[in-house]
């Protein structure tokens, strides 16, 4: 395929998708990321898209494809938040058990959910979260190093993929900013994916904790499929007819 074919393609995907990720296109085409990089560089020009950090999106989209900081998060959607993080509580193991808590706001309501009384074996890669874990006296808790992603006050990177590879726990309550059938679970940033997606590996049992305005939605990097998702609590929101389909893939669902 000339470059030029390969530049049609690709921004057509990005107008019928909004968004697109180098590694993704890299795959479909059979070419080397720096190849991407180029022709979303043309297109750039062009003013076909907009390159973001890890790919690129469509120009109505990109306005508002930053991911928002956590102080501003932590007030969205807040009530509902807080009864997933309680709701959550039921698939903790059994005390001794090991749990992952993803960072997030909404995983960071299901960790300051937990009775004091628990034992349990703590892994996060966030600070706010690690900073509640400190009330959890019976409990020993791990913070993962690696580098520091103020956005979202979290360690990401290699060192943080690697220390996930050599663990192996329960439960990990996972946190998204987007849920489609076909996108699967997704977040804007690659380091984030790439940290969320050995947290999907290191655990037997997958608890996705996303309030209804993530569902049927969609960022830039997927992180899992529906295949790798045991459990979704979510709030009643959530529409009927996706809760269905994620029923049929043997996701169960829960309303908080």
């Amino acid at each position: 395929m000339y470059a030029e074919e390969r530049q049609q393609a690709i921004a057509a995907q990005v107008r019928e998708r909004g968004r697109v990720s180098v590694t993704e296109l890299a795959d479909r085409f059979d070419v080397t990321g720096e190849t991407v990089r180029r022709d979303l560089a043309a297109l750039q020009r062009a003013g076909s898209l907009v390159r973001v950090h890890g790919g690129a999106v469509r120009l109505d989209v990109a306005a508002v494809v930053d991911e928002p900081d956590l102080s501003v998060r932590e007030t969205s959607c807040r009530p509902q938040k807080a009864a997933i993080g309680a709701a959550a509580q039921r698939f903790l193991p059994p005390d001794g058990g090991a749990v992952l808590f993803d960072a997030g706001t909404t995983t960071f309501q299901a960790a300051n959910a937990m009775s004091g009384d628990a034992r349990h074996q703590l892994v996060t890669n966030s600070l706010p979260i690690a900073a509640s874990f400190t009330h959890l006296s019976r409990s020993s808790a791990v913070l993962l190093g690696g580098r520091l992603r103020p956005k979202t006050q979290s360690a990401v990177g290699a060192d943080t993929v690697e220390a996930l590879r050599r663990l192996h726990l329960s439960v990990g309550f996972i946190g998204a900013n987007g849920l489609t059938a076909a996108h699967g679970v997704s977040t804007p940033d690659p380091d984030e994916a790439a940290v969320k997606r050995a947290m999907i590996a290191a655990c037997d049992l997958v608890v996705v904790l996303a309030d209804s305005s993530k569902l049927n939605r969609q960022e830039l990097v997927s992180f899992g499929s529906l295949d790798d998702i045991d459990v979704l609590v979510t709030d009643d929101g959530i529409d009927s007819a996706f809760a269905s389909t994620l029923s049929a893939h043997d996701i169960e669902v829960v309303i908080a």
